[in-house]
Formats: C-alpha cells, structure tokens, sequence
C-alpha cells in the first residue's frame, strides 16, 4: 500500500469556515461532509477520524458510502483513501478512556458496512493513531485489547454447547489493527526511536510503521525554536532505526498554518518539504484548507503527494539539545510572566468546532507551578491578535553561531521568522512586561508588516483596555482572516 503524504485534520485553526458548513461552529454531520470535501474536492487521500476531545460519528463508513456513492464507488475506502481514527489514552485521559474501547469496538461495525458496499472484504478503517504516546505499552494494550476482546470474543459461546458468538453475530474483522504512536512532550519525541524499538520486540510489524511527531504542543511548552529542533533529532535516531531493522519507519508530522505551529500552508509547501526531507505525511489542518482558495489547496495536496521522500537533514545532536535547554528554559520563564494576559484575551477566541474540555500538555506540566493556558491553538490566536508573535520568545539566548547552525539545518528558519515578524505590532509591545519585550530581537531581520493586520490589533488592545469586549471576538476573527489562519 502507497501510504498517503497528506493527511486531513479536523484541528479547529481556521479564520473562515467551508461552505459546507451552516453555523459558525464544525460538528456533527458537517464532519462527514468535510471528510467527503477532503477526498473528493482537494484530492487527499487519507482524513483523520478524531475521537480525542470531542464527540465523534461511529456511523462514517456508513454515512460516507450511503450519501455519495458514486464517489465511493469509484475511490474504495480502505484501499484508494484512507480514514486514520484517533483514540484517547486511557494512560492520560482517564475521563475518556471508555471512548477508547466504543471506539475499537465500531472497526468490526465499520468493516461490515463496506463489505455491504464493496462486496469485497477491505477493511475501511485499520489503523489507530494514539496521542501522548510515553512508552510502548500502550501499544501493546490496544493492540492486543483489540485482538483478545473486540475480534478473539467471536469464537466463544454464551453458554456451553451453544454456538459461537461468530455463529450468532457474524464474522468480526479486521483481525488486526495497525498503532500510530503520537509522541508529544521533548523526552518523548526524543525517544521515539526507544519507543518503537521496544514495541517492535514484543510485536511483529509488517512492511512498515508510522509514527506521529507532534509540533504545536512542544512549541506551546517550550517554544517554536524549540520545537524545530526536537523533531529534527527524533527524524534523525527514526532513520538510524530504519536502516538497523531494515523495516520502513514512515513520520507523520503534525503541523499548523500559524508560524509558531509549523508554518505549513499551501503558499509555503515548498519550503516546507525542503525543511523536512524524510517526513512521509504532512498534516493539513483546518486553516490550510479553508483559509485558501480551494484550486489553491488541491494543488498544493498534489505538489505534497507527488513529492519524494528522501534521508532526513542531517543534525549535531549534542550542539542542539544544548541550544533546546536553553531555549526552554528561557520560553518558560518568559510564558510564565505573559500567562494572565494570554487567558484574559483567549476566552474571547471563538470556538471553530465542537470540542469537549481537554487539558493539555503544558496544562499537566505546569499546574504544579500554578500555571494554566489554552491549548496551542487559542494561545496562539490570544498572542497574534495583540500583535505579539510568540515565535520570538527566548530567542535572546541565542548566539551568532547558534543561528549559523540553525540557518543549516532548518532551511525555512528566517521565511518562518519573517513571516511571524510581518505581524509584529511594535506599539502594542508597551502593553506586556517589559522583562520580556526588552529581550525581544527585533533587529534580527528586515522584514514588511502586515499593516491591516497591524491596524486590527491595535483596536483589539485598545477595546481589552478599555474593556469594551462587545467586539473583541469580531476583531479577533478580523484578523485572523487576514493573516490566514486562528491560531
């Protein structure tokens, strides 16, 4: 199987909304639509099925097939396209982890309604991505939950000498699902090579395993810099691992459109595949499609799924864990004194789609110091709308010859900075602590404002001073449409 390059979203990032969409928020059959526009309309061939955070459909493979058939007819679900789910971690998400098993449960469901369909036995959904992957054996529980419980209960009876629960029921497959790791704080990330490893020595894979490096949440817990740096370690010790086990070892990575959550957006793909060489799926999320024009997007989905992947960038590991310390070091001193304002200004962001309460990374690493933000999206979209592009944080630290090595090997380093300092509002910096904004290297290259943008923020400061929030969440979407994502 070609496993796909792109891989659809449904991250609630974006300024406006599909056309498909009748209210102001994504959710229920709208998400139904929106896998059908992803495969159908820009050309994707894989959509995220998302259970983490939000109440989702069991019922899509039906859905899909039954309300457009001909297109499925056509593109077989399973072979052609792909849905990927993903669970919550009952490790993590103790609230939610019964989600995990209704979830594995409605794969065999899934599989019956195609088979209806297609009359041919390709299972629709088969592989299971899990968030905040510590260690391999969360793996292993799912996997082996769902080969012992979900399709092994088919071969016992209710009672004795009576038939099986197969005979009764019906057959139960697929008999096996595939785990996606999605590894999302520093030591994590770091080890995912470790982490495969192990889960390869107690599980047979086949011809290759996925695994999904997050971007958003390390750059909300220790800068955007940061971020960059970590994954580009970790690509580094997957490919290191491939080659030693002579099996295909093919990253997600899972990016946004806001600079300081990736950068990826359909003007800027060509900068991006230059910066991650051995990435074999790129996230798109909300913002890069509905924040462009739609023959836009498709053909950047296209340029992505035709590109090839190739070795990672190769990387000094010591030199750059030693400018990772310093850097997180240095951001989470910094987010320390910018989290009341990020809070006030974050709970006038609108919500994009239906989403449940979930805390995130940096909510579980800080609550001990008494530190709570937003998840990665509504802290970016608080710091952009003041005019505050978080991207320069703890940047001070760095020395001329850290920046020539970042220069080599992070080739999108000053487009990236560029295009976060474009939305720098330089007045509103007398707004925030002055320990911060004193540090702030804004001299460190030429750059154009966005000056609508400017113009946006500098009302929305003034309303949140004035505390007139009438129009503060108007403006804040003001300006995210201009700069072409949320947050």
């Amino acid at each position: 199987m070609k496993v796909s390059r792109v891989l659809s979203t449904q991250h609630p990032d974006n300024a406006r909304n599909p056309f498909f969409v009748n209210n102001s928020v994504i959710e229920g059959d709208d998400e139904i639509k929106e896998a059908f526009y992803a495969f159908s309309h820009l050309c994707c061939r894989e959509q995220l099925w998302d259970y983490e955070g939000k109440e989702v459909d069991n019922f899509v493979v039906k859905k899909l097939l039954t309300n457009y058939e001909p297109y499925f007819r056509n593109h077989k679900l399973g072979k052609d396209i792909f849905l990927t789910l993903r669970v919550p971690n009952p490790d993590i998400e103790k609230n939610e982890a019964k989600v995990l098993l209704e979830t594995l449960e409605s794969i065999p469901r899934n599989f019956d309604s195609a088979r209806v369909f297609y009359k041919e036995d390709i299972p629709p959904i088969f592989e299971v991505a899990v968030p905040m992957t510590k260690d391999h054996k969360v793996l292993l529980r799912i996997k082996r939950y769902y080969e012992h419980f979900v399709i092994g209960k088919k071969y016992s009876n209710i009672f004795n000498n009576d038939i099986t629960i197969s005979e009764w029921i019906g057959d139960f497959l697929p008999e096996k699902i595939q785990l996606i790791p999605l590894v999302e704080d520093k030591e994590s990330i770091l080890n995912s090579d470790k982490i495969l490893e192990n889960y390869f020595n107690e599980e047979k894979i086949s011809e290759y395993q996925r695994v999904w490096l997050a971007r958003s949440d390390p750059a909300l817990n220790y800068g955007s810099l940061a971020a960059v740096l970590i994954v580009k370690i970790a690509l580094q010790r997957l490919q290191d691992l491939q080659e030693n086990i002579s099996k295909e070892i093919l990253p997600i990575i899972g990016c946004g459109s806001a600079p300081f959550r990736g950068n990826l957006k359909p003007t800027n793909v060509d900068q991006f595949l230059k910066g991650y060489p051995s990435i074999q799926t790129f996230t798109i999320q909300s913002a890069f499609k509905y924040d462009y024009e739609e023959k836009e997007v498709r053909e950047a989905v296209e340029k992505i799924e035709s590109s090839q992947r190739k070795k990672p960038i190769i990387i000094d590991e010591e030199k750059a864990i030693n400018i990772i310390e310093r850097l997180s070091f240095e951001y989470q001193k910094q987010i320390v004194l910018l989290a009341p304002i990020i809070n006030k200004v974050a709970k006038y962001v609108p919500e994009k789609r239906r989403r449940k309460l979930h805390i995130g990374l940096f909510g579980y690493s800080r609550e001990s110091q008494g530190i709570k933000l937003p998840r990665a999206i509504k802290f970016c979209a608080s710091l952009y709308s003041l005019g505050f592009p978080p991207e320069l944080l703890s940047l001070n630290v760095l020395t001329q010859k850290d920046i020539d090595f970042i220069q080599d090997i992070y080739p999108s380093f000053n487009n990236d900075l560029s295009d976060a300092l474009s939305l720098l509002n330089k007045e509103n910096l007398e707004f925030f602590p002055k320990e911060i904004t004193k540090l702030l290297p804004l001299d460190i290259m030429e750059y154009e404002t966005e000056r609508k943008h400017n113009k946006i923020t500098s009302i929305i400061l003034d309303d949140l001073k004035k505390e007139n929030t009438v129009s503060i969440g108007e403006n804040i979407m003001r300006a995210a449409a201009i700069r072409g994502f949320l947050g």
